[in-house]
């Protein structure tokens, strides 16, 4: 990890760009499919979602390691690293579905959670290749390269759920399989610096050092909610609209719209961010968070679950850019071993957030229904808006 933009730094983001298309693209299917092929294998249906779980549980488990690595010796063959998981995950979920297994789509789903722990730094890497103005721009463009997989991803996962019919859905995560495929194909030909050597053992006084550095922990902490929040409904959604009686199709379709609305405002959230600072855009996406919730708990519709996975997504790529932006900025002047260990902290805080808000998403639907969903999440929205406001005017003071 280099402190000064590489000479490639041009190729590098286009690269970074078309990699963060295609890992989403992966990742549109899993976010899809995951529940509803979880309640066909699964052995009960508050199981359903076990899977999904697994997966952001091994996001969790190796950011850390992935991010010392990356240190010692660099971020490109642990980008490839992580795309050859994709392609063992998604081979292994195809024959998982073939087989009628759900331990093994469980693992594959494991699989696939490092090669989303991997991609998480495709955002860090296109930051470290430009100029620090350019930055926010440029880490909300590699955001943004997710609104082709919002289009292409639930498509893929309807047009290749019968390849291998009667086994519906085997075919979709071959998809993911030949998608991991072509990503390692273009991580390839990455061209980043040599990693500055560093001591890889984490150590106490390291992360106490970290955690004290001004303004990092209400980076973190809206990382880690904005995410959470975004995985726990959006979880829930395909079993929920699945359940109020209408179709797969209708799942896909609102996922659809909800990606759309995830990265599409990347064009132009680093913006926002550079104009009104990461603080009051933050903020921004933990009220629109709050809207969306409301408009869920109105009512159960197709336009209600659309209008509300929407602004859901909204929400999140502004909290998401603008907690990216700021944890950037806090890091900026630490040095590289505490800048990778900051950005695995952070990274670590955030899957292990989700990991249990996809696991408790179906327990909380399957008992209490898809109003509840929406309102558990209230109060740590307003946690985040309170601290970041906090933060905002102890700064100013």
């Amino acid at each position: 990890m280099n402190d000064q933009p590489t000479p490639y730094s041009r190729d590098n983001k286009r690269l970074l760009i078309a990699a963060q298309a295609v890992y989403v693209c992966c990742s549109a299917i899993g976010l899809t499919l995951s529940g509803l092929v979880g309640s066909l294998l699964a052995p009960s249906k508050e199981w359903a979602t076990l899977p999904f779980a697994l997966l952001t549980v091994a996001t969790a488990l190796s950011t850390l390691g992935i991010s010392q690595a990356m240190s010692r010796h660099g971020r490109g063959p642990l980008f490839l690293a992580g795309a050859l998981c994709g392609l063992a995950g998604g081979a292994l979920a195809t024959l998982a579905i073939v087989r009628n297994s759900f331990l093994a789509f469980c693992v594959a789903n494991m699989l696939l959670g490092v090669f989303q722990a991997c991609a998480q730094y495709y955002r860090f890497a296109v930051s470290e290749s430009v100029s620090i103005e350019a930055r926010s721009r440029a880490i909300g463009h590699v955001v943004a390269a997710g609104l082709f997989a919002a289009v292409v991803g639930p498509v893929m996962a309807t047009w290749a759920r019968d390849v291998f019919a009667p086994h519906t859905f085997a075919g979709s995560y071959l998809m993911v399989a030949l998608l991991a495929l072509a990503s390692g194909g273009i991580l390839s030909k990455l061209r980043l610096g040599k990693p500055t050597t560093v001591n890889s053992v984490l150590q106490r006084d390291s992360v106490w050092r970290v955690l004290r550095v001004p303004g990092f922990g209400i980076a973190a902490a809206n990382a880690a909610v904005g995410y959470t929040v975004m995985i726990f409904v959006m979880t829930a959604t395909p079993l929920a609209v699945v359940g109020c009686g209408l179709s797969v199709n209708a799942a896909g379709s609102v996922i659809q719209w909800h990606l759309l609305s995830m990265f599409a405002p990347g064009l132009f959230s680093g913006k926002l961010v550079a104009r009104w600072g990461s603080s009051r855009v933050m903020q921004l996406g933990a009220v629109l968070f709050a809207l969306g919730c409301g408009v869920a708990i109105v009512g159960t519709s197709l336009p209600h679950f659309g209008i509300a996975l929407a602004i859901n997504g909204l929400a999140w790529n502004l909290m998401y850019v603008g907690a990216t932006h700021a944890l950037t900025q806090t890091l900026e002047f630490q040095s590289p071993q505490d800048r990778a260990l900051g950005q695995s902290i952070s990274e670590f805080l955030t899957f292990t957030m989700v990991a249990l808000g996809s696991l408790l998403a179906g327990a909380v639907l399957n008992r209490f229904g898809w109003s509840s969903v929406n309102a558990f999440v209230l109060p740590l929205l307003a946690g985040s808006v309170l601290i970041t406001l906090w933060h905002a005017q102890s700064q100013r003071a």
